[in-house]
């Protein structure tokens, strides 16, 4: 009887599990569809919407079984025979990784924290997915050498699929040989093996749509995204061609709204993507496809090895510290830890949920490559020798709430993980004249594009943005984001009387959603470099018109355009110097 019961339970929760990739891959497959149709707002609804599927399909579950089943203690023998039942039915499925995750949520959301063992859940991945590449067909061979660039690129375009026309396939071929024969000298060796392997299915986020290979020299392998636009009037173009790791792990970067790829082996995709972005594990690239609950499960799992085989404390971040989150980090890992506080002091005025909802509105918006994204756990168990004496007595005093000491083990009740930055302040304080051009360049940047996605930082100090390893700078303090459209940007007035300007207090009041643009120079530009710069890049972030307009632009539904990649590099300039430059090759 126990072992038919377990079978059920089993056969339930993998039920469940289907369920929540179905509808997952009807979404996802509809993305195509939404891009050639130009329709963005339903491309934003449809990105929101997908990331709540996975919790409202573990609560369905989790409801079914407690209403079906009579469950018990998972101590006794019942939920070991469930598990043995449930890696029984796996090997059927192409997605066994991601169903063994679900099965985790499942149980964790029914029982206690001191079942989240081996015996119970998979801790650790059991059935292997490296069989999936070969079985599930996702990438396409082409042969250059043998039926020619011109020719190979055409059959890219035409394979990816798409049902609106491309309105110059002629001139994108072009621009595409143009890029390939500039980036790549025409005396670099052709292996007799050479060929293009390009992914079957594209990406969509946003308004574009990449095509993803690589080009196999040898034992060469380069990376190449080539993004697809739509211009609704016109059709289909191709906007670029981007090469090497650097560009496409900025495609791929954690700051950047989630793809849309449909494919019926997630792993498969995986292995093809990791060699290209060797920097990037396997938690990130399953997150970067939408799939960010497994990619939190595997980055836990990368964590625990990587505390077995380091011996560094965990220690308190770098940085000013922040009046809502305790921040720590482990020297050897490059990630940081935030706790939210039990109390905030003043002037901070929110709850603890609040905060959370801050968190969750950047999880769910569309984050430009300019807001770090961040794993969200509950009752995280970290070795608590590990932890410095400064730490502890800091967690103690600030989030004791969140803490429970149970043994060797200190169990942190609610926390997020995100990559770890160098806070902008400090890597201002120690730059050079050409550092602080291009640091402002970017801070600036980042505010325009946080703006053009109807996001307000709230809080512009630079302690509250970071630069990312390739010079980029993000957004990660959220307690005082919201929406750009529920700021009030006004003009300070003119003062009644000119002394009045001199006076450290204002002459004038502010409502609570009330922004004085003008005000920034005064808290921001304190350092003589720094305003030469920001005066000179981005004077108009001063000007209340300048946001007034972002705000009307927003109402009237205007999506902006917003790149993964330089302005510069886009084809713009090459379809005008491409009949000029090889007029050979004007004809296709």
């Amino acid at each position: 009887m126990a072992w038919t019961e377990a079978k059920l339970i089993a056969e339930a929760i993998l039920e469940g599990f289907e369920r929540h990739f179905r509808l997952f891959r009807e979404t996802t497959a509809g993305a195509q569809a939404r891009f050639e149709q130009a329709d963005w707002p339903a491309v934003q609804v449809a990105a929101r919407e997908r990331i709540d599927f996975y919790d409202t399909r573990v609560g369905e579950t989790v409801a079914l079984l407690r209403r079906e089943f009579h469950l018990r203690d998972p101590s006794d023998t019942l939920w070991r025979r469930v598990k043995v039942e449930y890696m029984r039915l796996l090997p059927q499925i192409n997605q066994p990784e991601l169903a063994e995750t679900f099965y985790n949520s499942v149980f964790c959301r029914l029982f206690d924290r001191h079942y989240y063992n081996n015996s119970y859940i998979f801790v650790w991945p059991l059935i292997s997915t490296e069989h999936l590449e070969a079985e599930v067909p996702i990438f396409r061979p082409y042969y250059p050498a043998r039926d020619g660039f011109a020719r190979v690129i055409a059959r890219i375009l035409r394979d990816a699929g798409f049902e609106r026309r491309f309105r110059d396939m002629r001139r994108d071929i072009r621009c595409l040989l143009l890029a390939i024969r500039s980036r790549f000298p025409a005396n670099r060796a052709i292996q007799q093996n050479f060929q293009i392997a390009v992914l079957c299915a594209p990406f969509f986020r946003n308004k574009g749509a990449y095509i993803i290979g690589k080009a196999i020299n040898g034992a060469d392998q380069i990376p190449f995204v080539v993004p697809i636009l739509n211009d609704p009037e016109q059709g289909l173009y191709v906007d670029t061609l981007l090469t090497g790791v650097e560009d496409i792990s900025n495609v791929f970067s954690f700051s950047r709204a989630y793809f849309m790829v449909d494919t019926e082996a997630p792993a498969a995709v995986v292995d093809f993507l990791r060699p290209l972005m060797p920097r990037k594990g396997k938690a990130e690239l399953y997150t970067a496809i939408g799939f960010q609950k497994f990619g939190k499960a595997e980055f836990y799992r990368d964590f625990i090895k990587h505390l077995r085989y380091s011996s560094d404390e965990f220690m308190i971040a770098p940085g000013i510290r922040g009046m809502v989150m305790c921040v720590f980090t482990l020297p050897s890992f490059p990630y940081v830890f935030k706790i939210i506080k039990d109390r905030f002091p003043p002037p901070k005025e929110m709850t603890r949920e609040q905060v959370k909802e801050k968190y969750q509105l950047v999880k769910m918006h569309d984050r430009v490559g300019r807001m770090a994204d961040s794993w969200e756990y509950s009752h995280v168990a970290f070795p608590l020798d590990r932890f410095s004496p400064a730490l502890l007595e800091l967690l103690d005093a600030e989030c004791a709430g969140s803490l429970e000491r149970v043994g060797d083990q200190l169990i942190i009740k609610h926390l997020y993980i995100e990559r770890r930055l160098s806070p902008l302040n400090l890597y201002l304080h120690s730059a050079d004249d050409d550092d602080i051009r291009h640091a402002i360049g970017e801070y600036g940047d980042a505010i325009k594009q946080l703006a053009a996605a109807n996001i307000f930082p709230g809080d512009f100090l630079f302690k509250n943005f970071g630069v990312t390893r390739h010079g980029r700078v993000v957004f990660y303090d959220y307690d005082e984001l919201c929406y750009l459209t529920e700021c009030n940007f006004r003009d300070i007035p003119e003062a009644p009387y000119p002394e009045m300007e001199l006076s450290e207090e204002t002459w004038y009041t502010a409502g609570p959603n009330d922004v004085f643009p003008e005000e920034f120079a005064t808290f921001l530009l304190t350092d003589p470099r720094i305003r030469k710069v920001f005066r000179a890049r981005h004077r108009e972030l001063l000007d209340p018109d300048w946001w007034r307009a972002r705000q009307a632009s927003i109402r009237a539904g205007h999506l902006e355009d917003v790149f993964p990649y330089p302005v510069e590099r886009r084809f713009r300039k090459d379809r005008e110097e491409f009949p000029r430059r090889y007029p050979h090759l004007a004809d296709g």
